[in-house]
Order: structure tokens, then C-alpha cells, then sequence
């Protein structure tokens, strides 16, 4: 797996490219680095931070994300650069897809596969029990965020407050779900796909979807799919960002106005 300070040559294009127009003079010119968003493939185990940083070591000037996406996750993450940071609220805005896999039976302290088991229940549920509090989540809900979240609370970030044992409590808030479906129920596992406006916790949606079932569950996996029109398809895996290899998908800041503007909440 690639780590964060692994020593890759990273490269940016000004515009789409195909593979036989590529030339090492798109690394070096700071003009074809401004104004640019990046469709890249987070990979697990790094944070939205270490992706950012990854980038501002092989490029020039202002670089920042638009949309954390959990260590544990993996999936589309959009970095901004030079102009296109001032973008980057409205490129949160955009409507966000994942699949996730969630296992019943069982609940972390951080909702996900990193953390402790805290309580254990029974797990074994029909695809036709999870159908029926499907339409419970469909629209605007409310949702307690994970006390592992980014989440800013009496100065500090929730998840740092919750890593030195102290209690958090944080209020619930309205999120929008458009759809979930289930592509697969089997044993004490379910596997879905989310579609959701800004600030919804898919970790949190688990959660609430299992104690309506009358037990516990955590994500064991979470891939975001989409933001806005950003695929997943079309996004950059870091481990091929490799000597003079460029991207294949970047955007002008002038271009993403046409990309899906989501619901926002």
C-alpha cells in the first residue's frame, strides 16, 4: 500500500490529455496548476489531510480538499488547486454516493472497523427485515454525528476529545438521504448504496438503520462512488501518479459549474 510520504513524481494537466499527448511540461508551469480541480481515489488508511499534503509536495501554491472522507474509507476525494479552493464550499454541496457494508450484531466506539466493541447483539437479519426500515431513512432525517467526527466542540475536534477518553455529545441535525439500496443482505452483513446531500454520517446511518431493527452494527467498509458528476471510474489512483504519467480527468474551475450542484443542507 501506498503511504503518504512515499516519494512519487505527481503531475498536473491543464486540461483533459490523452496518453500519447503527455510531456513534462505540464509538471513544472505553476499557471496550469491554478484553478484546477482533481478527481482522486483516496486510499484506505489515509486521511483526507495526508492526500492534500501528498499533492502540495509536488505542486505550486494553494491546495486543499472539498469533503473529508474517513482513514477507513477510501473512494472520491476532489483537491482543489489555487483558484478552485475558493470553490471548494460548493463542490461540497454536491450530492455524494457510496457503497457501504455494514455488519450487524456488533458496535464500535467509532463506528467503523477501527475501533473497539463496545456492545454485541443478535445479527442475523433477512433481506426483507432491512427492506422494511429502508423508507425510515428516505428524505430528511435526523442524525446524531459519530463522536469520532471532525466535528468541531468546545474548541477542540470531536474525535480528539473522544481519543483522551472524554465524553462527547454532540446534537442531532438534519441530513438528506435521496435513495438506498440494497445490493446484498446475506448472514450478518448488508451491503448498500447510499446516495446523500452534504454532512450525512454513514456511520451514523448504520447505526440508526440497525437500532431500528432492534440491534447494534458497524461499517466494515465504505467506498464514496461519486460526487456530483466526479465518478469513481474516472478518478486517479495514487500509486499511478508515477514519473511523467498525468492525469486523465482534471477540471477547470470554470468548467464545474456544469457538474451536478447536489442538495445542500
Amino acid at each position: 500500500m501506498i503511504r503518504p510520504n512515499t516519494p512519487i513524481i505527481l503531475s498536473i494537466c491543464s486540461r483533459k490529455l490523452k496518453p500519447s499527448s503527455l510531456s513534462s511540461s505540464c509538471m513544472s508551469d505553476q499557471r496550469q496548476n491554478n484553478g484546477l480541480v482533481l478527481n482522486l481515489r483516496k486510499p484506505i488508511g489515509w486521511t483526507s489531510n495526508d492526500v492534500v499534503r501528498f499533492v502540495k509536495r509536488r505542486t505550486r501554491g494553494k491546495v486543499g480538499h472539498a469533503g473529508t472522507l474517513d482513514p477507513f474509507a477510501d473512494g472520491v476525494l476532489l483537491v482543489c488547486l489555487g483558484a478552485a479552493t475558493k470553490e471548494s464550499p460548493r463542490l461540497m454541496g454536491l450530492t455524494k454516493e457510496y457503497i457501504a457494508e455494514m455488519e450487524l450484531g456488533i458496535e464500535t466506539d467509532t463506528l467503523d472497523i477501527t475501533g473497539r466493541i463496545l456492545k454485541r447483539a443478535p445479527g442475523r437479519f433477512s433481506q426483507e427485515n432491512m427492506e422494511q426500515i429502508v423508507p425510515l431513512f428516505i428524505g430528511d432525517i435526523e442524525q446524531k454525528p459519530p463522536q469520532y467526527s471532525a466535528l468541531w466542540t468546545n474548541g477542540q475536534r470531536a474525535y480528539q476529545l473522544a481519543r483522551e477518553g472524554r465524553e462527547v455529545e454532540l446534537a442531532p441535525r438534519t441530513v438528506h438521504i435521496h435513495s438506498i439500496d440494497l445490493l446484498a443482505v446475506a448472514d450478518c452483513r448488508a451491503r448498500l448504496r447510499i446516495v446523500c446531500a452534504k454532512g450525512t454520517y454513514i456511520r451514523s446511518l448504520a447505526r440508526d438503520m440497525a437500532r431500528a431493527l432492534g440491534t447494534v452494527a458497524y461499517l466494515r467498509s465504505l467506498t464514496r462512488t461519486r460526487v456530483g458528476d466526479y465518478t469513481l471510474a474516472e478518478a486517479e489512483a495514487l500509486t499511478r501518479l508515477d514519473g511523467l504519467e498525468t492525469f486523465k480527468t482534471c477540471y477547470r474551475v470554470e468548467n464545474i459549474q456544469g457538474h451536478d450542484t447536489g442538495d445542500s443542507i
